[in-house]
């Protein structure tokens, strides 16, 4: 019994057991905001090697060389405009100040009614006899008339006659005599001829003459292109009758180029 007490009570030393090899948490059963929070997970081999095949998307950078060459061509065009308007501007600055060109000038100096009369038909037959005065004030400056010039008569919007203007060149500061004949015929010239003699009674029958001419202007020994004088002339007379040397109270006249 003493032997029995006497034996020494010796401490148990437990041995904490080994660590699990298989996690206790299935992976990919916690996962945060960034990602997966368990180190045991890792990618498959198939998905690296997918990441491999496949490489990243750049994006394109944005088609800038098509709107840099239309600016270009837009501001090469705008400058050879401004270019051209400069060298024309240049050029009329020119022949402006070397030749100083200035209108012709015309005056009606007679006018005589060689026929006047209604026909059985009641047309109206006019014949006039017009001298007029071209004047070219020019000095270094010279005009062509070209062919299908014509001067024409009217009566209120009637034309009464009408007549061709000669081919001729005019020469610097030079004064051309013009005798021409115009003839017409007019249907309804009762009402016309009426009105004519009412008017003729007061001595005051207004008339419009007309010419429109075309011309080549030649400028030194350069000849350039033609253009059109248009010119009107308000006269007022003192009658119409026939075989009269007709008295010109009033004559106002404008005249135009017309490219």
């Amino acid at each position: 019994m003493a032997d029995h007490q006497r034996q020494r009570i010796h401490p148990v030393v437990v041995e904490a057991p080994a660590p699990p090899t298989t996690p206790l948490v299935p992976p990919g059963s916690l996962r945060s905001e960034k990602g997966s929070s368990n180190p045991y997970h890792r990618p498959s081999p198939l998905l690296l090697q997918h990441s491999h095949a496949m490489p990243p998307i750049i994006p394109l950078p944005p088609k800038k060389r098509s709107r840099s060459c239309f600016c270009k061509c837009l501001c090469w065009t705008l400058f050879l405009i401004f270019l051209l308007f400069i060298l024309i501007a240049a050029i009329a600055a020119t022949i402006y100040f070397v030749f100083k060109p200035k209108l012709p000038d015309y005056s009606v100096d007679t006018l005589r009614i060689s026929d006047l009369r209604l026909n059985f038909d009641m047309s109206l037959y006019a014949k006039f006899e017009v001298r007029i005065t071209a004047t070219n004030p020019n000095k270094k400056i010279g005009i062509y008339y070209e062919k299908d010039g014509r001067m024409s008569v009217w009566y209120t919007n009637t034309e009464l006659c009408q007549g061709s203007l000669p081919e001729f060149y005019q020469g610097h500061q030079n004064r051309t005599v013009l005798n021409l004949s115009l003839s017409g015929q007019v249907q309804a010239g009762s009402t016309i001829m009426a009105a004519i003699q009412q008017q003729q009674q007061a001595g005051r029958i207004p008339l419009d003459l007309k010419v429109k001419a075309p011309v080549a202007i030649k400028l030194g020994t350069l000849k350039l292109r033609k253009v059109k004088v248009l010119g009107e002339c308000q006269l007022l007379v003192d009658s119409l009758s026939s075989n009269n040397l007709v008295s010109i109270k009033a004559s106002n006249c404008k005249f135009r180029m017309k490219l």
